[in-house]
């Protein structure tokens, strides 16, 4: 089983489907007050993660870990590193529709600091997740478009998932001869890679990508109130944190 497809059985939906299985086990095993509480643990689940109050406390609270800056207020370093991985999910606000005028990418962030002269190597790190074009190659030719020359991007195209990319990266950055990074992701995702990259023997500064978990403040909606973009969007966050405890458990055995 994939990294990915361990973390989506945690994913609301996937939980209740899980529970109800469990619970018909139960109540043909006679054990009915058991199957039907482990039917609503299945549905509290689905219905916590449907409120955007619980995305708002669990995934700001990560975004908030890491403050973006302006680029020239970063230190200079040796390397940008830049971490791939469904990067199409680069919405201004979570709780808005897609609005492509206001998107802010991983590679438009990596791009303002190139041009702001906080490092002169550019290093892309992820392979396909789906399809044959990897994230990198996607990124690639974005940071051309933004006028980074070809000569000043590297790519790393083999990890699959966040401690991959760390990996990777830190063997990439030692042919090289590079020690200081900037480290590129998005806010929510920037708690998973320090920890990740803790382990390695680069210096890393972190350079996320503005928050995108804001309640925008002419929503007439009660963020109390069940909403299903809001259950499908916070599967991110779940497996955020599912990440964070794997890396926990990790540094135990």
């Amino acid at each position: 089983m994939s990294t990915y497809a361990a973390y989506s059985l945690l994913f609301a939906p996937n939980v209740l489907i899980l529970l109800a299985v469990f619970s018909v086990i139960l109540w043909l095993l006679k054990r009915k007050k058991q199957a039907v509480v482990v039917l609503l643990l299945g549905a509290l689940w689905v219905l916590a993660w449907s409120l955007p109050i619980t995305t708002l406390v669990f995934g700001g609270y990560l975004e908030s870990r890491y403050p973006s800056l302006p680029a020239q207020e970063y230190p200079e370093v040796d390397a940008i590193v830049v971490l791939g991985g469904h990067i199409q999910g680069n919405r201004h606000n979570w709780f808005e529709p897609y609005d492509r005028q206001r998107v802010v990418s991983r590679e438009s962030v990596a791009a303002e600091l190139f041009h702001a002269n906080r490092a002169s190597l550019i290093l892309l790190s992820g392979g396909a997740l789906e399809g044959n074009i990897s994230d990198t190659a996607k990124m690639a030719r974005s940071l051309r478009q933004m006028g980074v020359p070809q000569e000043a991007i590297v790519m790393e195209t083999e990890s699959q998932n966040t401690l991959e990319n760390a990996q990777l990266t830190d063997q990439t950055l030692k042919r090289l001869h590079k020690q200081r990074i900037l480290l590129v992701t998005s806010a929510l995702h920037m708690p998973r890679a320090m920890t990740a990259f803790s382990d390695q023997l680069v210096s890393v500064t972190p350079a996320p990508l503005p928050t995108q978990i804001n309640w925008p403040q002419d929503r007439d909606r009660s963020v109390w109130m069940p909403d299903m973009h809001t259950l499908l969007a916070s599967q991110t966050v779940i497996k955020e944190y599912a990440g964070l405890v794997l890396y926990w458990l990790h540094s135990f055995f």
